[in-house]
């Protein structure tokens, strides 16, 4: 039978007592840390989410514009141009969201997306489109002629551009019609401006917005009451060359005008006939346009 020493004895059994309490220990201070962790309990792993093709995303997007959720459609258009950036599929997700975004009325976002596709492919088959949404998109946000023209000098710069870069595109001729209709707009809001001057007898300022119609937008509707306004105008101001200058001109072009009527009778009224004097700014205006109604002009 071995001999015992108590002392050695002794000693590892305080050793044993020591690493017990000291693995007690890490126990209860690993417990402690898990109570005051929020996140002890969850389990993590990675997931690896495959990529759509980009055919599918495409349809789906398509879908989407079928079942009029615009919204939806530009989201997956959106990540199909992210998840296959510099891709043909990128460039028909850009003008896919640019479409989606006319359609559902989200008429900035339209604009923002067809000039990213202008500048990311400018010599593409289709720019044209593109710069087309781009008009349309400002010109669907045109306001009455009591507001403020802002949308409406975009919208007829962005269409005079589509009828210049592509004009035999399948969408020239539309611009060409939609142009005409922008520059009535703008010419209705300088004779809004126009006539309020001249009610409050204000004429040289009424006179300044009637020149601009008559010098910018004389295939307008508006033109005959501009060259009207005109003859009121500057007989109120006692330059009645002018006022001849402009009733004959309403009348060389428009004889059969109600306005050039009144500004007959006006200057009748005066002991005055109308009288063209080739060298006034109205005149000046004319020339080349004088012979041609409206109609012919708006051809050219």
């Amino acid at each position: 039978m071995p001999f015992a020493h108590p002392l050695r004895d002794a000693k590892v059994t305080v050793l044993r007592t020591v690493l017990l309490a000291a693995c007690g220990l890490g126990l209860a201070g690993c417990d402690a840390i898990d109570s005051i962790n929020p996140f002890a309990n969850e389990k993590y792993k990675t997931e690896v989410v495959p990529d759509v093709p980009p055919n599918k995303l495409y349809s789906q997007g398509l879908a989407k514009l079928e079942d009029r959720d615009y919204e939806g459609a530009t989201k997956k258009f959106d990540d199909l141009d992210k998840q296959y950036a510099y891709s043909d599929w990128s460039r028909k997700a850009v003008l896919m969201t640019a479409y989606s975004n006319y359609e559902g009325g989200r008429y900035e976002d339209a604009i923002t997306a067809s000039k990213r596709y202008l500048q990311r492919h400018p010599g593409s088959k289709d720019a044209a489109y593109a710069q087309y949404l781009l008009a349309m998109s400002h010109y669907k946000q045109i306001p009455d002629v009591t507001r403020d023209q802002d949308r409406s000098e975009k919208a007829l710069v962005a269409l005079t551009e589509l009828v210049q870069k592509y004009p035999t595109s399948e969408y020239s001729a539309d611009a060409k019609a939609k142009i005409q209709i922008t520059r009535d707009q703008l010419a209705g809001k300088e004779m809004d401006i126009g006539r309020y001057y001249l009610e409050r007898r204000n004429f040289p300022a009424a006179i300044n917005r009637f020149r601009d119609v008559v010098s910018k937008y004389q295939t307008t509707r508006h033109v005959e009451e501009a060259l009207e306004r005109l003859a009121e105008a500057y007989m109120a101001l006692g330059i009645t060359g002018e006022a001849q200058t402009a009733a004959a001109v309403l009348g060389h072009n428009f004889p059969d005008s109600p306005w050039y009527k009144d500004a007959y009778n006006l200057l009748q009224s005066g002991g005055l006939q109308p009288r063209e004097e080739k060298g006034s700014w109205i005149s000046k205006a004319f020339r080349g346009v004088i012979g041609m109604d409206t109609r012919t002009a708006e051809a050219q």
